[in-house]
């Protein structure tokens, strides 16, 4: 059942709210603009696709068109960001943090500055763009970054939070957004902090007389991660007791409430859109390996490359729908030891 202190949409599985992750975006910075006018915005000539236009209308003197220049977009917004401003710099994944990474790490997170990487359009669902505009590499590269906080916001409603968390936070950070529509799980009194997460679902286990040794817990980041809520359902339906923790700060990891619900339920699901290896999967194998190692099954991009297609057909063909999730917590719960 869906966890009620987690506060989600009651209509989520029946007639959802449709929103990209990138609209929350558009719409937090505005709010953190307002709350404090030290705010600014930098675009590499898309101010619409990141939905930069938006604090670029309400504050046109705070914002900074710097054109098609990745790599002075990081150091420009260094600059300002160590002369007291905080800058959100934005463009597609693919290019910032994707080509100008050096430069986010030596003239941001190295002098640990308030500057904000904004990767719009991130993960597979980005239509007809096709692999080099898909990126699914960006949450390894921005995790192994010292100082760098690191959050997967799971719809547009967490999307505007993090941002206005961040603006607050006085740190280089990294927000990751999608182009896609995708349900919004979450309203205005769902709980989010930095690097806190938060479970989303969890079985009520008096409707397994109690107790069972079929339990499974799935960690999740980004906007698919309704998927997972669907998952559990269906797993439910088998008597397998499902929790759902929705992992939205990847760095700095909630270590406490992933090993307590893993060792809870003894065997392990991660699901991302993202590749596995360094992303979501990765950081959860690191932290049960040497806190509570337990068996684990990844759901993800197997080092492939993305491609173009409809949201619905690559999520069938990168192996990222229900039936992969719900075959992943099986093989999991195979392994635990009973």
């Amino acid at each position: 059942m869906l966890n009620p202190d987690a506060k989600l949409d009651a209509n989520l599985f029946e007639k959802p709210t449709m929103a990209s992750s990138r609209e929350g975006f558009g719409k937090g910075v505005v709010e953190a603009g307002k709350a404090d006018e030290r705010v600014v915005v930098l675009s590499a000539d898309l101010s619409e696709s990141t939905q930069a236009h938006h604090f670029q209308k309400e504050f046109p003197e705070r914002f900074v068109q710097v054109g098609v220049a990745e790599q002075n977009l990081a150091t420009v917004a260094a600059g300002m960001a160590n002369y007291g401003k905080i800058p959100f710099f934005t463009s597609y994944a693919t290019f910032s943090p994707g080509r100008n990474w050096e430069q986010i790490r030596t003239t941001i997170a190295l002098n640990n500055v308030p500057a904000v990487c904004c990767g719009m359009h991130a993960g597979l669902l980005t239509g007809p763009d096709g692999a080099t505009h898909q990126a699914l590499e960006d949450l390894a590269m921005m995790r192994a970054l010292p100082n760098m906080i690191v959050i997967s916001p799971c719809d547009s409603e967490e999307g505007r939070k993090a941002v206005i968390a961040i603006a607050k936070s006085g740190k280089p950070a990294y927000l990751r957004f999608a182009r896609e529509k995708t349900p919004v799980l979450t309203t205005a009194e769902t709980p989010f902090e930095i690097g806190k997460a938060v479970v989303f679902w969890r079985s009520d286990l008096q409707k397994f007389g109690g107790q069972t040794s079929n339990k499974v817990a799935i960690f999740t980041t980004g906007p698919l991660s309704y998927l997972t809520l669907h998952a559990a359902r269906e797993l439910e339906k088998e008597s397998i007791a499902v929790t759902v923790i929705n992992v939205h700060t990847l760095s700095p990891l909630d270590t406490d409430t992933i090993v307590r619900e893993a060792s809870n339920a003894g065997a392990v699901v991660t699901f991302e859109e993202h590749q596995l290896s360094g992303g979501l999967g990765g950081a959860v194998a690191e932290c049960l390996a040497k806190n509570a190692p337990l068996p684990i099954e990844m759901v993800g991009v197997q080092n492939r490359f993305g491609q173009s297609g409809g949201a619905k057909d690559l999520i069938k063909e990168y192996k990222l729908d229900v039936p992969d999730i719900v075959a992943a917590a099986k093989k999991a719960i195979s392994r635990a030891k009973k």
